[in-house]
């Protein structure tokens, strides 16, 4: 067996599971706390079964199904935000309103186009998570979603390739991954660090795998040599 297939043989994660129904929470309708899977559920080309999303336009879909955030992340936010204010809530997981929680698995060593068998389901990473405001509200931090997008610490989503059960002591095991694949974080620093940037523009736009509505918003840039404007996404405000 080649080398790069014997390493990606021998990548797999435990995870936890989590599903969540829209109620209103934090003065939004939101389904981001959610609760731990401990039986069997099935995985449809659109999400877990029984997990919600309240803005349909923004969450879910296709290329949105699943959302993994590394379970590594919150130690990082914890000792950024806590000694700042006593009552900040304790950062962990599913805090970010992901449905994959494991350890070892990074924005930097994850790519896009990655494909893991999960049980009787196939998944596709697609793209990074773009955080927003209703995090900040969340976590009682008036820019921790602008701090996700330019630290890369956003997490990411998939795509469901081939539908099927999945447990809870079903693991993620890689099985493919592209040649000269990017990483999620690549991708994030492509988008967000030099936005005007020709070659990263052009990059995106022909980066297999990727969520086509980056390459998209990576064409109109070049077109108008103009960047969308992010604040209403991270803010809630122009």
């Amino acid at each position: 067996m080649p080398d790069s297939l014997l390493q990606i043989s021998r990548q797999t994660h435990k995870v936890q599971i989590y599903i969540g129904q829209v109620k209103h929470h934090y003065g939004f309708d939101s389904a981001i706390d959610k609760e731990t899977v401990n039986t069997c559920i099935y995985l449809s080309e659109l999400g877990l079964e029984n997990d919600t999303t309240a803005d349909k336009k923004y969450h879910g879909g296709l290329e949105r199904a699943l959302h993994q955030y590394p379970a590594e992340h919150y130690s990082f936010w914890q000792q950024v935000f806590s000694p700042r204010n006593n009552k900040q809530p304790r950062f962990e997981a599913p805090g970010m309103g992901e449905n994959i929680s494991a350890i070892g698995m990074t924005e930097e060593n994850v790519c896009i186009g990655d494909q893991y068998q999960w049980g009787e389901a196939i998944i596709e990473v697609s793209q990074p998570r773009l955080p927003c405001f209703k995090l900040n509200t969340r976590w009682n931090v008036s820019d921790i979603s602008a701090q996700m997008q330019a630290l890369s610490r956003c997490g990411w989503l998939y795509r469901v390739i081939k539908p099927g059960m999945i447990a809870q002591s079903d693991e993620l095991h890689l099985i493919k991954r592209l040649e000269s694949a990017t990483t999620v974080k690549q991708v994030c620093e492509l988008f967000f660090s030099e936005p005007l940037n020709k070659a990263n523009l052009i990059r995106l736009i022909e980066m297999p795998a990727l969520t086509p509505i980056w390459g998209e918003a990576a064409s109109k840039r070049l077109e108008t040599n103009t960047v969308e404007n992010w604040n209403f996404r991270l803010l809630d405000h122009p």
